[in-house]
C-alpha cells in the first residue's frame, strides 16, 4: 500500500501515526485563545492544529438560522445559531494569522473547508493536505474541486456507508489525485463504546488500498491509542486548553496533558507493533543464559557412568544442557564425576 505525504512527513501502515490536534471552533473567535492552542498543541507534539474553514454564509441555510433561536445548554450554546456561527467563524484574516502562528510555533496549519473559496484561501496558504469533513461525504462537487488541487485529500466517513465512501473515493481519483487517505470517524459526541467498531479501518484498507486513520470524538485517551494499536496512521482529536470552557466542543476535547499522551504513548504503541515476523531479541537471548534451566545432577555421579533420565532434574542457569535437548544425553557415558547439583554441559559427556 502506498504512502502519502502530508507536507513533510510520510503516512501510512509502515510511518509512526500522525496526530492531529484539531481545534476546529474552539478558539470561540479570540485569536488569543487560538494562538494558545497553537502554542500548546505545538508544545504536546501534534504534527498540526486543524481549523474549519466556515462562514456565516459559506455552511448553513436561511432556514436552518431560523430554525435555531434557542438552546437549552446554555454552556455549549449561547443566543441563536446565527449569533453563534457569526462570533465563530473563522475569517480570512483570522487564518492567515493562524498561520503565522503555525510557522513561529514550528507546527502544520491546516483546515477543513467548505466551499470552493475556502479551498481556494487554504490552498494560498499552502496547506500540506485537505480535509473533508463527515458531512461532505456526498458533496461530490467540493470533492472533485478539492481533488482538482492536487494535494492530499483527507477524508473522515462519519456517517456515510460503504457505497458513500466508495463514491467519494472514486471522485477524487477520478481527478487524477490518488493522494487519498480515509478517517474512521463516528460522528456522536461522544459515541458509546460499542458503536466505535474500530475494525472498519482495516475493512476500509482492503476496500480502498489507501492509508486509513481514526477521527475521534470519544473522552479521554484510551480510544486513539487503541486505533493505533489498530494500525491507525493518522489519529485526528479535538483539542481543548479547557474542557469546561463554554463551546460547542470543549467537553468532548483532549486538553493539552491528553494530547501530550496521545503523542508520547502513539509513538511507543506504534514502536512496540514491531513486526509480525517472529524474532528473539539479543537482549532476551542473554536473559535465557539466566531464566532458562539446565540439565543438573540429581546426585553425584561418576566417571564412565552411563546416563538416564533419573539422573537429571532441571534447574537455573540456561547455560548447559538444556532440557529438550535430553535425548541426545541418555545412553552416552561421563567423561568426568559430576556433583550433586552440578549443571551438565557437553563437555562433561564422551
Amino acid at each position: 500500500m502506498q504512502t502519502v505525504k502530508l507536507g513533510n512527513v510520510e503516512v501510512g501502515a509502515a510511518c509512526p501515526p500522525y496526530i492531529i490536534a484539531e481545534v476546529g471552533s474552539n478558539h470561540n473567535g479570540d485569536m488569543n485563545l487560538c494562538r494558545g492552542l497553537i502554542d500548546a498543541a505545538a508544545e504536546a507534539g501534534a504534527h498540526a492544529v486543524k481549523f474549519q474553514s466556515w462562514t456565516d454564509k459559506s455552511l448553513i441555510a436561511e432556514e436552518e438560522y431560523e430554525r435555531n433561536t434557542e438552546y437549552s445548554d446554555k454552556k455549549k450554546h449561547f443566543g441563536t445559531l446565527r449569533e453563534m456561527v457569526t462570533a465563530y467563524q473563522f475569517t480570512s484574516d483570522q487564518h492567515v494569522q493562524a498561520h503565522s502562528r503555525c510557522l513561529e510555533s514550528g507546527i502544520a496549519f491546516c483546515s477543513t473547508p467548505f466551499s470552493p473559496e475556502e479551498v481556494d484561501l487554504l490552498e494560498s496558504l499552502d496547506v500540506p493536505f485537505f480535509k473533508i469533513a463527515s458531512m461532505d461525504v456526498v458533496h461530490l462537487p467540493l470533492l472533485r474541486y478539492v481533488a482538482r488541487k492536487n494535494r492530499p485529500v483527507v477524508i473522515s466517513t462519519g456517517m456515510a456507508t460503504l457505497g458513500e465512501i466508495e463514491q467519494a473515493v472514486d471522485a477524487v481519483r477520478a481527478e487524477g489525485n490518488e493522494q487519498i487517505v480515509l478517517l474512521h470517524c463516528v460522528s456522536i459526541y461522544p459515541p458509546e463504546y460499542e458503536t466505535i467498531h474500530l475494525r472498519n479501518m482495516e475493512t476500509l484498507r482492503r476496500a480502498f488500498d489507501c492509508p486509513v486513520g481514526f477521527s475521534d470524538h470519544t473522552l479521554g485517551t484510551a480510544i486513539p491509542l487503541a486505533a493505533i494499536a489498530l494500525g491507525a496512521c493518522i489519529v485526528e482529536k479535538h483539542f481543548t486548553l479547557d474542557q469546561d470552557m463554554p463551546g460547542w466542543d470543549h467537553a468532548i476535547s483532549a486538553n493539552p496533558e491528553q494530547m501530550r499522551t496521545i503523542v508520547r504513548e502513539g509513538k511507543n504503541v506504534f514502536a512496540a507493533l514491531g513486526s509480525s515476523r517472529r524474532t528473539v531479541s539479543d537482549s532476551e537471548m542473554e536473559k535465557r543464559r539466566k531464566f532458562r534451566r539446565s540439565l543438573v545432577a540429581r546426585h553425584a555421579l561418576s566417571r564412565d557412568h552411563v546416563l538416564t533420565a533419573d539422573d537429571f532434574d532441571a534447574k537455573r542457569p540456561g547455560t548447559g544442557v538444556a532440557p529438550d535437548e535430553m535425548e541426545y544425553v541418555m545412553g552416552r557415558r561421563l567423561a568426568c564425576d559430576l556433583a550433586a547439583d552440578q549443571v551438565l554441559r557437553w563437555s562433561h559427556l564422551l
